[in-house]
């Protein structure tokens, strides 16, 4: 009885460890399947994202189609030349703003990225108007255009358009950098590099959110135009379609309301949603903010603001509560993100 007890427990516990094994068994082809599944899955999107020829929509509602991934990039926006530039596309040639200005370099490149466009030997095509011939005459196999904004190309899109060489239409107005990179990383097969600064930036907004201290809520971002007079004065307020507001709200910050009577519905810039346009005497009640933070500015258009009778009563500046956030701070790109991010945790450290 006892043997046959002893054997029985012996088989017993032989089926158990059999059991084991095959359930460990199991458990690890299923985790090779998962592993191997997500793989496929990864390298699936890897290479959908290499996938040429291949055709994407733009902003202006048309379907590009890329024959390969460029290889010549014309930046005919001098605003997208920097997320180009940041997600380590193959720009050579780009259109600029005015030359040897407070963001500018003898170029006409932003500050920000100009040492980044002289490493990359990126070529100055023009400063202002765009012009067709030059932007041909680089032989690009992509060209990439503003819908909106002062460095928009569209005036010779048609020209553009009616030639071989693809051409982009990208409306900057309503995304923040992010938005543009991703989408501009989608075009160029520079995804996942386009996907990394996304990354390190938001990290580093994390990071300065941590180590600030909160300003008064809510908050006014605006670019400032001081005037000897008040119809010489006034301010675009940005609103949350903006890249400089989403900033503020990634930050934590709330943008404050602008009254709708406030707003210059006159001005070309009201058709924007990025903006409000407000003339100077509606600067004050369009100023609601506890804190304000005056974009491409420096510590004296601070002066300037704190000094203006304007918005004497507002109470961002009777608490002088006014920031500034440097002069490429109006078109934001990943350079001048940080650049910005620098200055706010420098001003609002704990």
């Amino acid at each position: 009885m006892t043997s046959q007890t002893s054997t029985l427990r012996r088989l017993f516990a032989a089926l158990v460890v059999g059991l084991v094994a095959v359930f460990a068994l199991t458990a690890c082809g299923g985790g090779s399947k998962d592993s191997s599944s997500d793989s496929s899955a990864s390298a699936s999107a890897s290479s959908s994202d290499e996938t040429w020829p291949k055709t994407v929509k733009d902003d202006n509602d048309k379907e590009v189609k890329l024959e390969a991934k460029p290889e010549k990039i014309v930046s005919t926006s001098v605003t997208l030349t920097g997320s180009l530039l940041a997600i380590d596309a193959p720009v050579i040639a780009s259109g600029g703003t005015s030359a040897n200005t407070s963001i500018s370099d003898d170029k006409g490149f932003f500050t920000q990225w100009s040492d980044q466009a002289k490493e990359k030997n990126v070529k100055s095509l023009y400063t202002g108007d765009p012009s067709a011939e030059k932007i041909l005459a680089e032989k690009p196999d992509l060209i990439i255009v503003s819908k909106s904004g002062a460095d928009s190309a569209m005036d010779v899109y048609d020209q553009l358009k009616d030639t071989d060489v693809p051409v982009y239409v990208m409306d900057y107005s309503d995304k923040d950098w992010q938005e543009v990179a991703q989408t501009l990383g989608d075009i160029t097969g520079n995804k996942q590099k386009a996907d990394d600064v996304v990354k390190t930036f938001d990290e580093r907004v994390n990071e300065v959110k941590d180590n600030i201290k909160q300003p008064e809520q809510p908050v006014t971002g605006m670019v400032y135009n001081a005037g000897s007079f008040k119809d010489d004065s006034g301010a675009n307020i940005w609103t949350s379609d903006s890249a400089q507001g989403k900033l503020l709200e990634q930050l934590g910050f709330k943008l404050a309301d602008v009254p709708g009577d406030a707003v210059d519905t006159n001005s070309q810039m009201g058709k924007r949603s990025d903006i409000k346009p407000i003339t100077g005497e509606n600067l004050s009640k369009a100023a609601t903010g506890k804190t304000v933070f005056l974009f491409a500015s420096d510590d004296k258009g601070v002066d300037t603001y704190l000094k203006d009778s304007l918005v004497a009563n507002t109470e961002a500046v009777k608490n002088k509560a006014v920031y500034a956030l440097g002069q490429d701070s109006f078109r934001l790109d990943y350079y001048s993100s940080n650049n910005v991010l620098d200055k706010i945790e420098s001003q609002l450290k704990k």
